[in-house]
């Protein structure tokens, strides 16, 4: 999953007439991180995370706000890459009409803004990446990333598992979870 997430950068996800080049992913990884979907294991809300790679897991966040994950693992190994920010690079007039007023740079800035501009629903949830009206194209080559802890996590905040192309104004900002133990406290 660590390994994946990186590859995911640059690459293009399509919704209808919207794509996207992914700028920013973060990686989880099922039960053995606390700050996954997965972690105490399957769900009906987190079943998705256990079937096999290349599926679309979709989920509420805050109640109202849409989130996709790349499913990454092996069947019945849940992990998965929170696809965080990227570019519209094409059906940019779809993606502004879905996020009226917000500068180029930020239509799909932060996950929940990502998924609005796709026009991503949980209805989503468990897309085929490879057969559906939503797919996944990597780039040739990942793209020159840094890497940094995840943003938000109130459990595992310091793993450094977000990956971003570096310099790229898309990136989200980071912030970490005021809940979350001090830098460097055992997990």
């Amino acid at each position: 999953m660590i390994e994946v997430a990186p590859r995911l950068l640059g690459a293009v996800i399509r919704h209808g007439e919207v794509a996207v080049r992914l700028s920013e992913v973060e990686a989880y990884a099922g039960p053995d991180d606390p700050g996954s979907h997965a972690y105490r294991g399957p769900t009906p809300r987190n079943s998705v995370m256990f079937g096999p790679a290349g599926h679309l897991y979709c989920y509420f966040t805050y109640g109202m706000h849409v989130c996709a994950n790349v499913t990454v693992g092996p069947a019945d190994e849940a992990s998965a890459v929170l696809l965080r920010a990227g570019q519209v690079i094409d059906g940019l007039d779809e993606a502004r009409a879905r996020r009226p007023g917000i500068s180029d740079r930020d239509l799909a800035r932060g996950p929940a803004n990502l998924c609005r501009a796709l026009g991503l629903q949980l209805t989503d949830n468990g897309a085929d990446l490879s057969s559906s009206p939503i797919t996944l194209e990597l780039g040739a080559a990942a793209a020159p990333y840094l890497t940094g802890p995840r943003v938000g996590l109130r459990l595992a905040p310091d793993r450094p598992w977000r990956f971003w192309i570096e310099g790229d104004p898309t990136v989200s900002a980071y912030r970490r979870s005021p809940k979350a133990a001090p830098i460097g406290a055992p997990e």
